[in-house]
């Protein structure tokens, strides 16, 4: 019976596993879909907006209660702004001069960004041969990805940055996270409830004073909002907690090798964007990079060749 329970929870993590990635590899192409009807600012209040709603109705239902410490919701008002509203606003500025294809494949240096951040900034990391050797992979990785050798236009430069500098921000929030937020006795529904709940007031006023709704809203466009913020910002938080609680740590956080994945896939299958050479293979530089500073690879092999004597012995 054990086994039996044992087998089915494995399948669900993968589910959700297989789920989340292409849900955040998605919300590249919705993006796109949205800023058809909004304004870029307007977009990333949208989809906290329609997020905040969803995590408060599944708080609800499962009756966990929010954050009540005054401290709790500091943390959480500037985690919000580093892994939220900020990339979030960046992420759909970056959509109005870059395909959706480019920004996904850009979103996978949050791994390169984070170890970066950790290692040079707060230093909570200490130097390894291997992390040196996977930050030279993943930087060399970014360039081949945005093609550094064909010169940028002022909007591909925009573009690029602007996303570049959201995955920078996903950098610092996710260290600000392991710092602040990891031993709070606070359940992972009311964090990240109230954590989109600060995010959609940060950009309640950005989105008042600079935010346009266009007057021809395709009901494309609205069904993209709605699945950016509902599934994207609500119900891939809840996965992600399932995942990070059944999964191996070393498994859950590898959801962002699948992410570009999906992204590319339906940048070019729904929205006909096209793909260069440079970008995939370029994102496959920056998985291997990222691979290599996490030692997984070392890991690995290490784990296979420990099978291999165990078999042996017996």
């Amino acid at each position: 019976m054990t086994a039996v329970r044992t087998g089915r929870r494995v399948v669900a993590w993968q589910t959700w596993f297989v789920l989340l990635g292409a849900i955040w590899g998605c919300s590249f192409w919705w993006i796109k879909l949205g800023l058809r009807a909004m304004s870029p600012v307007d977009v990333a209040f949208a989809r906290l907006a329609a997020g905040a709603a969803t995590l408060l109705v599944i708080a609800s239902i499962t009756r966990t209660p929010l954050p009540r410490k005054w401290q709790t919701w500091g943390h959480l008002f500037v985690l919000s702004a580093l892994l939220n509203s900020a990339p979030f606003t960046l992420f759909s500025y970056g959509e109005t001069h870059i395909s959706a294809v480019l920004a996904g494949l850009i979103n996978a240096c949050t791994p390169l960004t984070t170890l970066i951040v950790v290692l040079f900034i707060v230093r909570q990391e200490s130097f390894r041969p291997m992390i040196i050797a996977g930050l030279g992979i993943g930087l060399l990785g970014i360039m081949v990805v945005i093609g550094v050798w064909n010169g940028f236009g002022t909007n591909q430069l925009l573009g690029v940055g602007a996303c570049l500098g959201a995955v920078i921000c996903y950098g610092f929030g996710f260290s600000y996270a392991r710092s602040h937020l990891s031993r709070l006795p606070d359940k992972p529904v009311a964090l990240a409830t109230g954590q989109i709940l600060c995010g959609t007031l940060q950009l309640l006023p950005f989105s008042l004073a600079f935010g346009h709704v266009h007057a021809h809203r395709s009901l494309s466009s609205l069904l993209a909002l709605g699945a950016l913020g509902v599934l994207g910002t609500g119900i891939a938080y809840i996965l992600n907690f399932d995942i990070v609680r059944h999964a191996p740590a070393t498994i859950a956080s590898s959801v962002t090798y699948l992410t570009p994945v999906f992204a590319v896939v339906v940048g070019v299958a729904f929205l006909g964007e096209s793909l260069s050479w440079n970008e995939p293979v370029g994102a496959l530089l920056i998985l291997v990079g990222v691979a290599f500073a996490q030692d997984r690879i070392h890991r690995r092999a290490r784990r296979t060749s420990d099978e291999v004597r165990t078999q042996v012995t017996i």
